[in-house]
């Protein structure tokens, strides 16, 4: 097939796509008769093809996908006005602490942060489908060990757990500000006290 009308078919096939669709799938539109290198590489073709748009072709964990950039977010969001949930320094912390350190025990979380992690914030997480429990440490009492999930990465625009930014040391509050960047954080009043029985 003339490569220039496979990526059309490709670019029609993810734009019109509810969720992120993987190579192999992407294949299936060919009858498997191109192989994944060469999707892959008309991929990153299209990619190019829309670096001067407003609109970004990205891969994240689970596929490949279309979405705004960031510099035009804020106009479209006038159309819908629905304000996206905003999360404590608490659920962040947690977060972030999940993703850098995973597979990670409320056990651990609570050593690192020095304070306990109220069952609500983890239910934030699990509930917004961040986090999960992906096993137990083999410890009295079993606890669970909790990890971060493909939607963290979809959601965060990131095709795996590499993708993270870069952490100078082990600082918490490092990987704490790069969360920041792209979620939503509601400002405590005082930002050096704890209160963990909000979100």
């Amino acid at each position: 097939m003339d490569p220039q009308r496979a990526k059309h078919i490709l670019e029609a096939a993810i734009l019109t796509a509810v969720e992120p669709v993987s190579i192999k799938e992407l294949q299936r539109l060919f009858d498997d008769s191109l192989d994944a290198g060469v999707i892959q590489t008309l991929l990153e073709d299209l990619r190019r093809d829309w670096t001067e748009r407003f609109m970004e072709l990205v891969q994240v964990k689970t596929g490949w996908r279309f979405q705004t950039k960031l510099e035009v977010r804020r106009y479209l969001e006038q159309m819908n006005p629905e304000k996206p949930p905003k999360y404590s320094r608490a659920t962040l912390e947690t977060l972030a602490i999940i993703a850098y350190k995973q597979p990670v025990t409320r056990g651990d979380i609570e050593s690192i942060r020095g304070v306990t992690v109220s069952t609500q914030v983890m239910k934030v997480l699990e509930d917004r489908g961040w986090i999960d429990s992906i096993g137990y440490r083999d410890a009295p009492g079993r606890p669970a060990l909790w990890g971060t999930t493909s939607q963290f990465l979809a959601d965060l625009n990131l095709p795996s757990l590499t993708a993270l930014p870069r952490l100078d040391g082990e600082d918490e509050a490092a990987a704490l500000e790069q969360l920041q960047k792209v979620i939503p954080f509601e400002q405590e009043p005082n930002a050096l006290e704890h209160n963990d029985d909000k979100q």
